[in-house]
């Protein structure tokens, strides 16, 4: 028998086991302690208080935290080179250009001395729920996932293609997958009115990786139309109130890389480099800005990387062959959903 208590540091949810008298928090690392239960039984039919959700209050203003991970699969044959690059860079310009504070952002990744910061299905899982936990509005809330990505077929009728996207935590091959259904029910579905998740998926197959409703279907002279990704039966993909918008390295039918074709210096995941160059370069005014940055730059990469311009990582590939192969250039197209249809070059970017 589980019992549910809250992190006597952050207020995340945790379960107990019977008869455990402390329990460590897998995301703040505060171990709660319990005080032992009175012998005197509860009167029949009592309702029992529900437990109080997320951290304290936040300050007037709101608050900014974020989760930031990145997983290279070492020493495995699904090794990616540049994740972990991609979240100390992220890491870095959440807190210089957009003024994130330092303990406000969770990094999980392989180099991680806490086992609890290690990448794994159940510290994405209990990062994720720490996002949100107590959002007021005000809040800004950053997603950021740099790995692989992969596909399952969708048996419930609420994917376009026929396809649910995943990301695949270090564990995936043991413990599964992350269903975009779960990310959707997650992080995105509980966000009140006021308060505004952004993230940034840098993995294979990521085009709905949040399962958001509205896709924003642009061509190569920056035209575009917002397509409805609304599931048929009717399931509310949308938020609480919130606002919620991804950007995303690649189409669902797409392949991400993982390649040093940008910086010339180090492997870096091609989506994280083409976002974090935009805002270094000011193109990062509005959604439309930083979108047409994106492909513009990974476009003129691939046009010019020829063969063997970088490896795609494509999980299912590397599956099948046993490593990763190299590709003619980049040909992924960062793609952009959103809770909700609005005008991508006259909305302001702020996170």
């Amino acid at each position: 028998m589980m019992m549910l208590i809250n992190c006597s540091g952050c207020r995340t949810p945790l379960q107990l086991p019977h008869g455990a008298p402390c329990i460590r928090c897998a995301i703040c690392g505060a171990v709660t302690h319990v005080a032992p239960a009175p012998h005197a039984e509860p009167s029949r039919g009592a309702v029992q208080p529900a437990p109080g959700w997320g951290p304290p209050p936040p300050p007037a203003h709101g608050r900014k935290r974020a989760v930031v991970c990145g997983i290279s699969y070492r020493y495995s044959r699904h090794e990616l080179k540049g994740c972990i690059n991609d979240a100390k860079c992220m890491r870095h310009l959440l807190m210089t250009r957009f003024n994130f504070p330092d303990d406000s952002i969770i990094m999980l990744n392989e180099e991680q001395t806490d086992p609890y910061k290690i990448p794994t299905k159940h510290n994405i899982r209990m990062a994720m729920y720490w996002l949100v936990q107590g959002c007021q509005p005000g809040d800004s809330l950053v997603f950021h996932y740099s790995g692989h990505g992969a596909q399952q077929r969708n048996y419930s009728g609420d994917e376009v293609d026929g396809f649910d996207e995943t990301l695949c935590p270090l564990d995936f091959e043991t413990q599964g997958m992350i269903v975009d259904d779960e990310i959707n029910a997650a992080i995105v579905r509980p966000l009140p009115h006021g308060v505004k998740l952004h993230a940034l998926i840098d993995a294979c197959h990521s085009g709905t990786a949040l399962d958001l409703p509205f896709l924003c279907r642009m061509n190569r002279s920056g035209q575009y139309v917002w397509e409805d990704h609304r599931p048929r039966s009717g399931v509310w993909k949308g938020t609480s109130g919130g606002e919620a918008i991804s950007f995303s390295g690649c189409d669902d039918d797409q392949t991400s890389a993982d390649t040093s074709a940008l910086s010339k210096v180090t492997s870096t995941g091609a989506m994280t480099y083409c976002f974090i160059q935009a805002i270094e370069r000011g193109q990062g005014t509005t959604y439309g800005s930083i979108l047409n940055s994106m492909r513009s730059t990974i476009r003129s990469t691939g046009d010019s990387a020829g063969v063997g311009g970088g490896a795609v990582t494509s999980l299912i590939t590397m599956l099948l062959t046993g490593g990763s192969l190299s590709a003619g250039g980049l040909r992924q197209e960062p793609q952009l959903t959103a809770c909700d249809t609005f005008d991508v070059y006259a909305k302001p970017f702020s996170l």
